[in-house]
């Protein structure tokens, strides 16, 4: 997955990264990777493309005017949208729900949709929000929805451990369970 893809150039930069030369600029230690299974998978070499998943993510506004180009690029397997990082492209700061942000999602996906598969074009793929749940996005034709971000589950699991540690000290104190932390309502879910 490579993360500001915001042109054609860039996606075919991004698929020169996964490929051996003279296809690509990928370094060619194979035998010793873990994707060849440290050298003992001996086919590995002509069969690693079938394996890849190519995935470009589009998260400003200059990525939205050229998605469809995005999409169309040789080797690209899909786009994944960036909601939060193109709420701060268009200049709402961790607010993808906005109305304006809402469109240039919804401009992107479009121009993704009418990308033909069978022709080379590209998955759609994002993530799940509190305003824009997996059901949505599959509505939408989205066909992967990725559901939670890891960082954001192991933070929670962390809070939360924190806060009945916190209780656990303060049980004869005013502590009061209503602190939460202000960007909780887009990872909370």
């Amino acid at each position: 997955m490579f993360p500001m893809i915001d042109s054609p150039k860039d996606a075919r930069k991004a698929v020169s990264y996964c490929r051996f030369p003279p296809n690509g600029i990928r370094g060619s230690a194979h035998t010793v990777v873990r994707a060849s299974n440290y050298g003992i998978n001996e086919g590995y070499l002509s069969n690693y493309k079938e394996d890849l998943l190519i995935m470009c993510q589009v998260e400003t506004v200059d990525g939205v005017k050229k998605v469809e180009e995005i999409a169309a690029v040789e080797g690209v397997d899909c786009i994944q949208m960036g909601p939060l990082d193109l709420s701060a492209s268009l200049g709402y700061l961790w607010d993808p729900g906005h109305k304006k942000v809402r469109e240039m999602l919804r401009t992107a996906e479009r121009e993704v949709l009418k990308s033909d598969r069978k022709d080379g074009g590209a998955f759609l793929a994002g993530f799940a929000m509190p305003h824009d749940p997996p059901e949505a996005l599959g509505k939408r034709g989205y066909h992967m929805v990725s559901g939670a971000v890891d960082v954001g589950l192991f933070r929670n699991a962390a809070v939360e451990d924190v806060r009945k540690f916190k209780i656990s000290l303060n049980a004869d104190s005013d502590y009061s369970d209503d602190d939460k932390d202000s960007d909780e309502k887009y990872w909370s879910e």
